[in-house]
C-alpha cells in the first residue's frame, strides 16, 4: 500500500476510524496529524468496541506503529487515561507501537475551563465546541504561549510553568464569573500523567523521515472532517485545526511529494454536530436514524443532526483534498427507505450552485436540488462482496461517487470489520 492520506469528506463522523482500521492491515505505521480528543473513532473488532480519542486505530493490529505527530493537542491526562483503558481491554500499548511527537501542543485545564466559559457566554451565538479546550491550545500555539509534550521530561520545570499559567487564567476566569481552577490539584494531576506519557515522547519526524526511506508504508489518520477545516469549512462554524489532506503533512513533518494517494470517507446520508448551516438537514431522517440508535456522538453523547447526501459539499471536498479514493460508510443505515434523495445542487437566488458558497449567511439560505433514488429494500449488513449488494444499492453508491467526482473504492455494510467491501 502506498502513503495514503485518509480524511473525512463532510463533518466528521464519516467513520474513519473503522476505515483505518481496516486499511492498517496492508500498512506498516499510522499517523495522527491534527485534532485533540474531541475526535472520536470508534472501531468494532470481534464484536468488542473501542472508542479511541487521541491515539491513532493502528494500535487495534499487531506490528504496526501508531504515531501521534506534532499537529495534534494532547490532554495529557486523557491520553494517559486512554493508554491505560486499552491496556485494561487487553491492547498492548508501549513505546514499542505507539510514539507520541515532543513537539505536540498541551491542552491544560485552563483550556478546557475557558474553552467552555466562552462558548457559555456566546449565548445564543455559540459554535458548537465539544468544551475539550481544543480551540485555546490552538490560539495559545498560535500566539507562541503554548506548552509543548516535550516539556513533560523537565517537569520541575514544567510544574512551574503550568502554575503561572493556571494563576493567569484564574484572573480571567473569574472576570467571566466562571469558577476558578485549583492549582494544586491540576499541577498533581498533570504530573501523573507526565509519568504514563514521558517515555513515548520522541523526534516523531526523523522517525517519519527514516521510515520514508525505509519504503515503509504510511497511513495518515485525520480527525474530524474537511468542512470543520479552519480555513475550507463552514466558518466560524469549524474546529481549530486543518482536517484536510494537506494537514496531514504540516502536522506530521512528512513532506507532500511523499504521499501517493488521498482516500475520502464519507457516509451515505450527511451527519454533524454542532452549530451552523446545514443545507440538507432533515428532521424525518434524523428521527429515523436516531430511532435506530444511530449517530450519536462517540465523544460527546450528542445526538448528531441528519440529512440527506450533499453532492455539492463532497464535490468540493474531493477538489480541496485531491481525493482519489472513496470508502462510503453507513450504507446499511438506508436499508429500509423507500426513497433516497441525493442534493445535486443548490439554489440561491436566481443561481444554480455547483459548489457551497464560502459566505456562511449566502450558506444559510441555500435551497437543496434534489434527485431520487429508489430504496433496495433489504438487509445490506451481510453483504462481504460487491454483488452480494442490491442492484439499487450499487447503483445508489455509484451514483453518488460519480457526483462526488471521485472512485469508488469501499463500501461498508456495518461497524465490524468484516462488514467491509473492497471493491
Amino acid at each position: 500500500m502506498a502513503n495514503t492520506i485518509l480524511v473525512g469528506a463532510q463533518w466528521g463522523d464519516e467513520g474513519k476510524g473503522k476505515i483505518i482500521d481496516f486499511l492498517t492491515e496492508r500498512a506498516d505505521i499510522v499517523v495522527r496529524s491534527q485534532g485533540g480528543n474531541n475526535a472520536g473513532h470508534t472501531v468494532i473488532v470481534d464484536g468488542v468496541k473501542y472508542v479511541l480519542h487521541l491515539i491513532p486505530s493502528g494500535i487495534l493490529r499487531k506490528g504496526i506503529m501508531c504515531v501521534i505527530g506534532n499537529g495534534v493537542v494532547i490532554d495529557a491526562v486523557s491520553l494517559a487515561g486512554e493508554i491505560v483503558g486499552l491496556r485494561k481491554q487487553g491492547i498492548v500499548v508501549t513505546p514499542k507501537n505507539l510514539m507520541i511527537s515532543d513537539c505536540a501542543h498541551l491542552t491544560l485545564p485552563f483550556h478546557r475551563a475557558l474553552d467552555k466559559a466562552k462558548e457559555t457566554a456566546k449565548g445564543k451565538g455559540k459554535i458548537g465546541t465539544t468544551g475539550r479546550g481544543i480551540g485555546p491550545t490552538y490560539a495559545d500555539k498560535v500566539s507562541r504561549v503554548g506548552m509543548r509534550t516535550g516539556e513533560l521530561l523537565q517537569p520541575v520545570r514544567f510544574a512551574e510553568k503550568l502554575k503561572a499559567r493556571l494563576d493567569e487564567a484564574n484572573v480571567v476566569l473569574k472576570a467571566m464569573k466562571a469558577a476558578p481552577l485549583d492549582v494544586k490539584a491540576a499541577r498533581e494531576e498533570y504530573l501523573e500523567a507526565a509519568k504514563i506519557i514521558a517515555p513515548f515522547l520522541a523526534n516523531t519526524v526523523v522517525y517519519l523521515a527514516e521510515q520514508v526511506k525505509a519504503k515503509k508504508q504510511m497511513l495518515f489518520e485525520g480527525a474530524q472532517g474537511t468542512f470543520l477545516d479552519i480555513d475550507f469549512g463552514t466558518y466560524p462554524y469549524v474546529t481549530s485545526s486543518n482536517t484536510t489532506s494537506g494537514g496531514a503533512c504540516t502536522g506530521s513533518g512528512v513532506p507532500p511529494n511523499r504521499i501517493s494517494k488521498v482516500v475520502g470517507t464519507m457516509k451515505a446520508y450527511t451527519t454533524r454536530v454542532g452549530e451552523g448551516p446545514f443545507p440538507t438537514e432533515d428532521k424525518g431522517i434524523s428521527d429515523f436514524l436516531h430511532g435506530l440508535g444511530r449517530e450519536f456522538g462517540a465523544t460527546t453523547g450528542r445526538a448528531r443532526r441528519c440529512g440527506w447526501f450533499d453532492a455539492v459539499f463532497t464535490r468540493y471536498a474531493a477538489m480541496v483534498n485531491g481525493i482519489d479514493e472513496l470508502a462510503i460508510t453507513n450504507t446499511d443505515g438506508l436499508d429500509t427507505m423507500d426513497t433516497i434523495k441525493v442534493c445535486v445542487a443548490y439554489k440561491l437566488g436566481r443561481a444554480k450552485l455547483e459548489y457551497p458558497p464560502s459566505d456562511i449567511d449566502a450558506l444559510s439560505k441555500c435551497v437543496p436540488i434534489y434527485q431520487e433514488f429508489p430504496g433496495w429494500k433489504k438487509d445490506t449488513t451481510g453483504a462481504r462482496k460487491w454483488n452480494d449488494l442490491p442492484p439499487k444499492c450499487r447503483a445508489y453508491l455509484q451514483a453518488i461517487s460519480k457526483l462526488t467526482g471521485a472512485k469508488l473504492a469501499i463500501a461498508s455494510v456495518g461497524p465490524g470489520r468484516e462488514q467491509t467491501i473492497l471493491l
